[in-house]
């Protein structure tokens, strides 16, 4: 593709060399270049692109895309091109690469702290429920039609976020959902990209460690919102107080979703228990396979979204009724010994604390609440104590462990939790930092009756230790230790 084409809609400062000149390749990777590759260099959180400019003509880059002064010398085969941000840069031209695909595709972009990989996930078994060809990317992976992908961030980086929408494409898919983190709004992964609509879930605390505050957070969440075109919906939670803040500036057909006041999509949960829930959708009841309030949230907006991409309400609401919670969302496991594992993705004090309210909404006679509990490492310190606070206030036992420690000492992380608890409250708390022991002593402790909260890693099959990924699934060891008994 010649780079004239490629740099189309890029604002250009200025060009140094041929811009007819065919690209054979693209990347914003140094050690992916290729003779002939266009190299966009971008300033990353660890790494400066600029920095591999060298390199990557050394590799025989035909084309470098940069937006800092360069130092090194030009060379006159290569073709320097300028521009305002290369971030911006980068997104656009992987977008023009494979041909634009969000411009040929219905694509949905779920946004929040909270309930994006649910919402996304479910939307994407209902559509192809509905017998449409779907694709999804999420946290748990991606999925072309029936395709799987591995996946190892929230949201990918334009050029493969591209390439997947582009053989979503090519496989017919007419919608695709998509969970959309703040970190690639503000680094501009999702730039380019022609959204037709977008939920937002809710706000709390999380990911400080990348923002500085909750305003900066916030904001950049509502950025999202205001980019999207006109004609677009925008689908916000208007029980949360950051909600209505999504749609102040958007130029998308605005639409709101709640439990508690007046809104487009509205709510109400009759009976509570293990095996799901009875609840009231704009007026229709049904009974649905999931537990806790916050997850009748999660169906409230996939319920929102698919009425606003055209299906029918009596297809939506048969449909709700059959879908299963997603791996790691609330997975309920029962004990032979009459108790009750629930495995669940909660990292935040927010969905720790919605977990554990849904737990003993439905605990029944004189069963207790067992939690396990970590927080990651080389993340948010902020908010360990206030994890082991909503640990011990929901629980009637509290087993702190390890989660995925990364390149932090476990027991640091632990000490941090346990800096947010009184010495009375410690006094419920064991420490255990392998967590394979965690989850056996958890249930070592449990009774008939009694409810097993394994919170935080989820749906993860992995713990992540000075930089190595090593196997350990919640599910599967819980399964271990009910077979053994």
């Amino acid at each position: 593709m010649k780079l004239s084409k490629l740099i189309e809609r890029c604002k250009v400062i200025n060009i140094r060399g041929d811009k007819e000149t065919e690209v054979e390749s693209i990347t914003s990777d140094s050690r992916n270049v290729d003779k002939g590759s266009l190299f966009v260099a971008v300033e990353g959180i660890f790494t400066d692109g600029h920095s591999y400019i060298g390199k990557a003509i050394e590799q025989e880059a035909s084309v470098v895309v940069y937006d800092k002064p360069l130092i090194e010398e030009y060379f006159s085969r290569v073709t320097y091109v300028q521009v305002e941000d290369s971030t911006v840069a980068l997104a656009l031209i992987a977008s023009e690469w494979f041909g634009n695909p969000s411009n040929q595709i219905k694509l949905v972009g779920v946004t929040g702290t909270n309930g994006k990989t649910t919402i996304a996930t479910l939307l994407y078994r209902m559509f192809k429920l509905s017998g449409y060809p779907s694709g999804l990317l999420s946290t748990v992976g991606n999925y072309v039609n029936d395709n799987f992908y591995s996946t190892t961030h929230t949201t990918l980086d334009p050029i493969t976020l591209n390439s997947y929408l582009r053989k979503m494409v090519d496989a017919g898919c007419e919608y695709a959902f998509m969970e959309v983190s703040s970190h690639a709004i503000h680094q501009k992964r999702v730039h380019g990209l022609l959204f037709t609509g977008a939920v937002f879930t809710n706000l709390t605390q999380d990911h400080l460690d990348y923002h500085n505050n909750m305003l900066e957070y916030r904001n950049v969440k509502k950025s999202f919102f205001d980019n999207l075109p006109k004609g677009a919906f925008a689908l916000t939670n208007s029980d949360d107080k950051n909600g209505p803040v999504m749609l102040q500036n958007t130029k998308a057909n605005k639409y709101t979703y709640s439990l508690r006041g007046i809104a487009d999509f509205k709510a109400r949960v009759f009976e509570k228990h293990f095996d799901g829930s009875e609840i009231e959708i704009n007026g229709k009841t049904l009974s649905v396979q999931f537990v806790g309030v916050f997850n009748v949230y999660n169906l409230l907006a996939v319920y929102g979204t698919a009425i606003l991409l055209g299906l029918e309400e009596d297809e939506v609401l048969r449909i709700l009724s059959m879908l299963k919670p997603v791996a790691g969302r609330f997975q309920t496991i029962r004990s032979p010994k009459d108790y009750t594992a629930v495995i669940d993705y909660a990292h935040t004090p927010d969905a720790l604390s919605n977990v554990l309210n849904s737990i003993n909404e439905v605990l029944s006679g004189d069963g207790k609440v067992i939690t396990v509990v970590g927080c990651g490492g080389n993340r948010d310190k902020t908010k360990r104590p206030v994890m082991a606070r909503e640990a011990v206030k929901g629980s009637d036992r509290v087993v702190f462990t390890s989660d995925n420690p990364r390149y932090e000492e476990p027991m640091d992380i632990l000490k941090d939790m346990l800096d947010g608890l009184t010495e009375e409250e410690k006094n419920y708390a064991l420490t255990i930092a392998d967590r394979r022991e965690a989850i056996k002593t958890a249930c070592a402790l449990a009774h008939p009756g009694d409810v097993i909260l394994i919170a935080g890693k989820g749906h993860e099959d992995y713990q992540e230790v000075k930089g190595v990924k090593h196997h350990f699934d919640d599910k599967e060891e819980v399964e271990k230790i009910f077979s053994n008994k």
